[in-house]
């Protein structure tokens, strides 16, 4: 099969085209022939990392976590897909995981769903990673009907998906955006747009939840906006966090009780704990999209596996509005 191989670490440049023996499906895993992958900010973290981050893959490695394509071998022990069926999921591409990008995985059936029967394999290859993180994060912030959610960074991967997951449960969203294109779109997916470039924590605390604050603050920007995030939560608020790679004061969220979530939606594929639930979460956001609730955001670029180092630069470079797909 084909595939794109990393030798080396470093700038996108570092992808070469690779002929490689098709894998052998084994118990408990399917095969799978990828129409189509997406990138994530992880992927371009571990291409460029490589050692130094502890969940790379050694080299000569296959990179790539989120896919979708069509179920060609069923191994021993699975029997909730059948050959022929199209699915979608995220289960490699990192530690002893090979990845999506090449022309087919053997990849855990746990980690893997029916794709929703209304999106393209492009679109469905955008969900994956993205959706798992949102879904998670809001759920373990326990979101409810009637709540005040505010998502920082709406308009991003993770954060697009979790202002349409936290409408679909019945909250009234806000979102954080820094420009234009960007407020357009939170406003479009249904949230309330607060340009935070202009406006302040305090005024938009004070004008949307009349000064007590958020019950729910998803945080998709992490780092050192997570001071914003404990300051936006009310009193014995939750706060949800993708990105806590960060040393702060959390004195804040002392003196309110915050609860404080990390999602780190990698640690089944990881540590081999808990596979199925990714399984379950995918067939609940299949449903979710089926039912007209939530649909990824793609940007407006196509590459194809060959282009995989154009994708990355396109990711890294800011400008993209919506999930980076490669069509295989």
């Amino acid at each position: 099969m084909k595939a794109m191989i990393v030798k080396n670490f470093g700038s996108a440049d570092v992808f070469e085209v690779a002929e490689l023996a098709k894998p052998s499906v084994k118990e408990g895993h399917i095969l799978v022939k990828i129409m189509a992958s997406s990138v994530n900010t992880v992927d371009t973290m571990i291409r460029q990392m490589g050692p130094d981050l502890p969940l790379s893959p050694a080299a000569p490695a296959i990179l790539g976590m989120d896919f979708a394509g069509i179920v060609e071998e069923v191994g021993d022990n699975v029997d909730v897909f059948q050959v022929g069926d199209e699915v979608y999921g995220c289960a490699g591409g990192l530690t002893d995981l090979p990845g999506t990008l090449a022309e087919y995985i053997v990849a855990d059936a746990n980690l893997v769903a029916k794709k929703p029967k209304n999106l393209t394999m492009r679109a469905s290859a955008a969900l994956p990673l993205v959706a798992i993180t949102a879904y998670e994060g809001l759920k373990r912030a326990a979101v409810s009907k009637g709540q005040k959610v505010l998502v920082h960074g709406g308009s991003g991967g993770v954060g697009h998906i979790a202002v349409q997951l936290a409408k679909h449960f019945g909250a009234d969203v806000y979102s954080t955006g820094g420009g234009e294109k960007q407020l357009s779109l939170i406003e479009k997916l249904g949230a309330t747009p607060i340009n935070y470039v202009n406006e302040s924590v305090a005024d938009y605390v004070t004008k949307y939840t009349n000064n007590i604050g958020f019950d729910v603050v998803f945080d998709s920007v992490g780092g050192q906006n997570m001071l914003n995030s404990f300051d936006a939560a009310k009193l014995n608020g939750q706060v949800a966090s993708t990105v806590s790679l960060v040393e702060i004061d959390l004195s804040t969220a002392h003196f309110k009780g915050l609860s404080l979530h990390v999602v780190f939606m990698l640690i089944p594929m990881l540590h081999n704990v808990n596979r199925e639930i990714h399984g379950a979460i995918l067939e609940e956001i299949a449903k979710i999209v089926e039912a007209g609730e939530l649909m990824p955001v793609l940007d407006e670029s196509d590459f194809t596996l060959e282009d995989v180092a154009k994708a990355h630069q396109r990711l890294e470079s800011g400008k993209a509005m919506g999930k980076v797909v490669i069509s295989h």
